[in-house]
């Protein structure tokens, strides 16, 4: 799932550093694709400081909320649809239109929320802002994450960018796609294929909207 979609399980938490955990594995990662942490294997590390048990404990839901998702039914329903509407496009291309069907589902759960009125994406942002950054630096320490400096520099832009804003517009979520695909194929979609996906999205948006809760709905009863 996607940053939103995370936040979705704790959205009513009032602990800022709970929040920042359930994202922070994805922030890691889109920071520096090379870095591996595994902090729930040596959870003894962390305790003792609230703050960093509370960034355990959202790191850890995070895991659990992935690992529900991705083997559903739901999963492997919506991907399998959303690609078939996707392949035709992606054809003559590197890209693979099952890629772009995972993450296309992911980024259109968000919109999803944020269309609803599910979430508040202003106050998503504001955890990050409060998240206690003392924590955070001891956290990812304990953690092995070498360069934080490099963390700490794309955990501002995304921080004040606030991107995820901008997924309430059908075509920025295929112009995010492309800009994931650049990282991973040296050619990507060109602009009418851009045009296209974005018209695939909107037809896929209209049946997955009847029951996109019903994932939310199936996780939140499985976490403990």
């Amino acid at each position: 799932m996607n940053f939103l979609s995370h936040y979705y399980f704790d959205r009513l938490t009032t602990d800022s550093c709970v929040v920042m955990g359930t994202v922070l594995p994805d922030l890691v990662k889109n920071a520096s694709k090379d870095s591996n942490l595994y902090p729930q294997k040596n959870e003894f590390l962390f305790l003792g400081n609230p703050n960093e048990e509370a960034l355990l404990r959202g790191w850890k839901r995070h895991l659990a909320v992935d690992l529900h998702f991705h083997s559903s039914a739901f999963f492997l329903e919506k991907t399998t649809e959303l690609k078939l509407l996707i392949k035709p496009i992606a054809e003559n291309t590197a890209v693979r239109p099952s890629f772009l069907a995972h993450i296309g589902l992911e980024l259109l759960l968000d919109h999803l929320l944020i269309e609803h009125n599910l979430l508040q994406v202003n106050h998503f942002y504001d955890h990050l802002v409060a998240a206690n950054n003392d924590a955070l630096v001891d956290f990812l320490e304990h953690c092995g994450l070498r360069d934080q400096s490099k963390f700490y520099q794309f955990l501002a832009g995304f921080i004040s960018s606030k991107y995820l804003l901008s997924y309430q517009k059908l075509e920025n979520i295929s112009y995010a796609l492309n800009r994931i695909c650049m990282r991973l194929w040296p050619e990507t979609l060109n602009e009418k294929q851009l045009q296209q996906l974005t018209f695939a999205l909107s037809i896929f948006k209209e049946a997955l909207e009847k029951d996109f809760m019903e994932i939310f709905y199936d996780i939140e009863q499985k976490l403990v």
